[in-house]
C-alpha cells in the first residue's frame, strides 16, 4: 500500500516489524526482499512522486570550500525512488583489493571479504537491470568482439575489466506495483523522519519522528530500523538525534560524519594512438543480452601493490568539450546547450572564461561546417537515448584522430578529517542543516599520476601510442571539478569494533541492537568503482541477515512457548 503521511492522524503511530527509512537504491530492495519474506514492512520516503523544490531544499546545506564539492541539495533527490531517478545507470562491482588491508593505504580494510560480497553480485544486477554479474569482457562480451586497442597485451595493465549499464532503472518507477499492491508494504511518502528515538539507556531505537512539510507529525516503532538515506543523510540523521546520547546515535567514538569520500575524478592527459582509428573499441558494446557495455583501463592488482597506489580506472574519453578547437560540432552543440542540461551532468560544461564571444563564435562554426555528423548524431541520440527503453549511456563519438583525454576515477585514501558536520541553521522541518569539509591528500593524487605512467609505460613499450602528461599542472587539472559529486561514501564506516567504524560487519550501528544502515555511508574505502551496485549487494546481503534473524527469533519463541511448565 502507498499512500501520503496527510492521511494520517495526528501524533499517529505507524507499527511494523522492519522500519526502512528512504526509498532509494537499497531501501526499495530491502522493503520488498523482507516484505516477501512475510515481515511487515514500513517503508518511509521525505519527498513524493515528482521533484519539489520546498522538499528538496531540505538538503540544503553549507561546504566548506566551493570549488572541491558541489553544494548539497544537488546529486541528491529527495523523492520516491532517491537519486536513482537521475542515475546514469553505471555499475561496476569494487575488486578484490578494495577489501583488503593496505599497509600503503590508512584506515584500508573491511571487516568482511570480497568473496562475501560477490556473491549478492547477481541479484543486485537482476533489481538494476543490468543483465549477468559477468564483469570481464573476455567472457561477458560476444566472441570474436575486437579488443579495445588492438595489438595490446601487458602484465602490468588490464583493459578486460568492463562496467554494464543499467536501463537506467529508477527503481519507484520500475517497482511501484510491487510495492503497491505487497500486503507487507506501507509505504507512506512525504514523511521525512526528523528523529531517532533511542531508549532510555541508548541501547535501542524506541522510535522514529516523522514528520511533513505540509504539517503532518506521526511516530513509527518496528522491531528493527534501517538507515537508506545516503552518505550524507545519514550522518545528518545519526547527529541530530542527540537527546539521549549527547554525541549522537552511534558516535560515542566521534566517528560519524568522519572519513567522507568521493573519488577522485577528472579528465587528463593527451593520449595518441599511431595506428588506425578502427583499432581503438573506445565505444560502447552490446552483450548477447543487449546489455551496453564499456571497458576499461587499470594496474593490475599486483602492480598497485607493487607501486604502493591506491585502486584508479581509466576510459578513454574526448578532448574539453569546453575547447572548440576540437572542431567537433556535436561536442560544441552539447556546450551550446549547458543551460538545458541537469546540474549533475553540466558541471563539466561551465569550464574556462564563457564570457569570451571568440570561443561561441567558434563553437558555433564547428556545428556549421558538420552539419550531417551533428544530424547523424542526433538522429542516434533520439532513437537509441530518448525514444528507447534501455538508453544508451552517454555522448560516444567517432573519433576519426586518434587523440583521446584519459577519463579517471581514483579511489581516496580514508581521512578522519574530511568529514560532515552540522551548523546551527536548520531546516523547514526544525532539523539542523550539514556543512561538508571534503578533503584529499598527497597520496590521492600521486596514485593517479603513478598509475598513467605505468600506462604510459606500457603503451609505449608496445609501439601503439603515447601518452603525454603535463606534470606541472596535474594536479590542478585533475581537481578542476573537485571531487565527484554523487558519490557519498564512509560516513558510517564498517568495522570490527565500535572505537574504528560505526557499523559492524553486519551494518548494525554498533551499540543499538537494532538499528542498521544501508547506503554507501558503511563503506570502509571507495575503491575505484560507482557505488551502486556494491549498494544494493549489501542491501540484499542485509536482508538475508535479518530474514534468517527473524526466524530464529520465531523459532525460539516457539520452543518457549511449548516448553513444560
Amino acid at each position: 500500500m502507498i499512500l501520503s503521511s496527510a492521511s494520517l492522524a495526528l501524533d499517529e503511530t505507524l507499527i511494523g516489524d522492519i522500519a526502512i527509512v528512504g526509498t532509494g537504491a537499497a531501501g526499495i530492495p530491502l522493503a520488498l526482499t523482507l516484505a516477501e519474506a512475510g515481515l511487515k514492512v514500513l517503508l518511509l520516503e521525505g519527498g513524493r512522486d515528482q521533484a519539489d523544490p520546498k522538499t528538496q531544499s531540505l538538503y540544503s546545506g553549507t561546504v566548506s570550500d566551493a570549488a572541491l564539492h558541489n553544494p548539497p541539495d544537488t546529486y541528491r533527490h529527495r523523492r520516491l525512488g532517491g537519486s536513482t531517478v537521475i542515475w546514469g545507470g553505471r555499475c561496476v562491482p569494487y575488486d578484490p583489493v578494495d577489501f583488503e588491508a593496505r599497509p600503503f593505504v590508512p584506515y584500508s580494510g573491511w571487516p568482511i571479504a570480497y568473496d562475501e560480497v560477490a556473491k549478492y553480485y547477481a541479484s543486485a544486477n537482476l533489481w538494476l537491470e543490468a543483465g549477468e554479474a559477468d564483469y570481464d569482457a573476455r567472457t561477458a562480451l560476444e566472441k570474436g568482439t575486437p579488443p579495445l586497442i588492438a595489438g595490446f597485451s601487458s602484465r602490468r595493465v588490464k583493459t578486460d575489466g568492463l562496467e554494464r549499464f543499467s536501463r537506467p532503472t529508477d527503481l519507484y518507477s520500475r517497482y511501484r506495483k510491487r510495492l503497491d499492491v505487497n500486503p507487507n508494504i506501507q509505504l507512506v511518502f512525504s514523511a521525512n523522519c526528523t528523529h531517532i528515538e533511542l531508549s532510555s539507556d541508548g541501547c535501542s531505537v524506541d522510535y522514529l519522528k516523522c514528520a511533513s512539510l505540509e504539517g503532518a507529525r506521526f511516530s513509527v516503532k518496528a522491531d528493527r530500523y534501517i538507515l537508506a538515506v545516503g552518505g550524507i543523510e545519514t550522518a545528518r540523521l545519526l547527529l541530530a538525534s542527540n537527546n539521549v546520547a549527547k554525541d549522537g546515535v552511534g558516535n560515542s567514538h566521534g566517528l560519524v560524519g568522519r572519513f567522507y569520500q568521493c573519488h577522485i575524478a577528472g579528465n587528463v592527459g593527451k593520449l595518441t594512438f599511431f595506428g588506425r582509428p578502427h583499432d581503438i573499441r573506445h565505444n560502447y558494446e552490446v552483450s548477447g543480452e543487449g546489455i551496453y557495455c564499456r571497458r576499461r583501463i587499470s594496474l593490475t592488482q599486483d602492480e598497485q601493490i607493487a607501486r604502493r597506489v591506491n585502486n584508479v580506472v581509466m576510459r578513454l574519453h574526448f578532448p574539453k568539450i569546453t575547447d572548440p578547437s576540437h572542431r567537433n560540432g556535436v561536442l560544441s552543440g552539447l556546450f551550446m546547450a549547458r543551460r538545458f542540461i541537469s546540474y549533475e551532468y553540466a558541471t563539466r560544461l561551465r569550464d574556462g572564461d564563457q564570457s569570451d564571444r571568440s570561443v561561441f563564435i567558434r563553437h558555433l562554426f564547428n556545428i556549421v561546417t558538420t552539419p550531417l555528423d551533428t544530424l547523424k548524431f542526433a538522429l542516434n541520440w533520439l532513437f537509441k537515448r530518448t525514444l528507447a527503453v534501455r538508453k544508451f549511456p552517454s555522448v560516444i563519438l567517432t573519433n576519426k584522430t586518434n587523440v583521446f583525454s584519459l577519463e579517471v576515477s581514483g579511489e581516496q585514501v580514508p581521512n578522519p578529517d574530511s568529514r560532515i558536520t552540522l551548523i546551527d541553521e536548520k531546516d523547514a522541518l526544525g532539523m539542523p542543516k550539514v556543512n561538508i569539509d571534503w578533503k584529499y591528500v598527497p597520496q590521492d593524487i600521486q596514485s593517479v599520476r603513478k598509475s598513467l605512467q605505468v600506462f604510459a609505460e606500457e603503451l609505449e613499450a608496445s609501439g601503439l601510442g603515447q601518452l603525454e602528461i603535463d606534470d606541472a599542472n596535474f594536479e590542478r587539472e585533475l581537481m578542476r571539478f573537485g571531487a565527484y559529486g554523487g558519490h557519498h561514501i564512509g560516513t558510517a564506516r564498517m568495522a570490527d569494533r565500535p572505537d574504528s567504524g560505526v557499523v559492524d560487519s553486519n551494518s548494525r550501528v554498533h551499540g543499538v541492537d537494532n538499528l542498521y544502515i544501508a547506503s554507501s555511508a558503511v563503506f570502509p574505502t571507495s575503491g575505484q568503482a560507482n557505488p551502486t551496485l556494491l549498494i544494493v549487494a549489501l542491501a540484499m546481503r542485509l536482508a538475508d541477515h535479518l530474514i534468517a534473524d527473524q526466524s530464529r527469533s520465531a523459532a525460539a519463541a516457539g520452543s518457549a512457548q511449548g516448553a513444560p511448565v
